[in-house]
């Protein structure tokens, strides 16, 4: 089991590695928003700075990274399904889930590589984090990842239709970004918006990734944006791995 996990993985990062051109574009955005867009929060953080600001958007555009890089990664297997390649590796003696699980390691794989060079900028930027609190940032990203991740294989055996698919991840993504206060912080939205944010799972690990750089490691976000993700990361890889079943038998 854990073998064939582990020689799928390192198919997909073969493959991966052979064009990088969507990953690069994946670490390009929120780089881009760090630069670019930190600096107009300046006016609404506390301490009124750059760094202050950078603080606060930092750990929303390391989680900007596992929605955008993850919740889109279901395409490719939309394309190995219309090819052909995913029933044979099907009908292989391989163990079957492991089709699935090795494409969820492979984008949590490379999410934490993304995320560490982001993190890379921003310190360069004047942002600083402890060691225990970026090992658990990282964490709670490959969560964040594979939840995402399980998401978009599960809908795309679902769907089987990239246009489908596109309009349904399309249609959920804006509440999604909003509701978790990944541009600006929930605590600036009308009370409507703050009742429905905690029931999106996001808004907790932003909540959370921002107590972290902040160096609040009591923080009760912490522990529960863990305990979302854990259920959540469970969950959506069990449907996933059915969905692959129902497709091959």
């Amino acid at each position: 089991m854990i073998r064939h996990t582990l020689l799928f993985t390192g198919y997909e990062l073969r493959k991966l590695l052979a064009n990088p051109i969507w990953p690069l574009f994946g670490i390009l955005q929120p780089v881009l928003y760090l630069v670019m867009f930190a600096p107009l929060l300046s006016s609404l953080t506390p301490g009124g700075g750059t760094a202050d600001a950078l603080r606060m958007f930092t750990p929303a555009a390391m989680m900007m990274i596992a929605l955008f890089g993850s919740f889109y990664s279901g395409f490719g297997l939309i394309a190995d399904l219309r090819s052909g390649s995913l029933e044979r590796h099907a009908v292989s003696p391989a163990w079957r889930p492991a089709l699935v699980l090795g494409r969820m390691a492979r984008d949590m794989i490379t999410l934490v590589a993304q995320a560490v060079l982001v993190l890379g900028v921003a310190l360069a930027m004047g942002v600083r984090i402890g060691p225990v609190e970026l090992l658990l940032m990282l964490a709670l990203m490959a969560a964040t990842g594979l939840f995402a991740s399980g998401v978009s294989q599960g809908l795309a055996l679902t769907v089987r239709d990239e246009n489908g698919m596109s309009q349904t991840v399309n249609l959920f993504m804006l509440p999604v970004i909003l509701l978790a206060g990944l541009m600006i912080p929930i605590s600036y939205a009308p009370p409507w918006m703050r009742a429905v944010a905690p029931f999106n799972p996001f808004y907790h690990a932003v909540e959370a990734g921002r107590a972290l750089f902040a160096g609040q490691l009591s923080s009760g976000s912490i522990p529960i944006a863990f305990a979302v993700f854990a259920a959540l990361a469970t969950l959506a890889t069990l449907w996933s791995v059915r969905s692959l079943r129902r497709i091959a038998g």
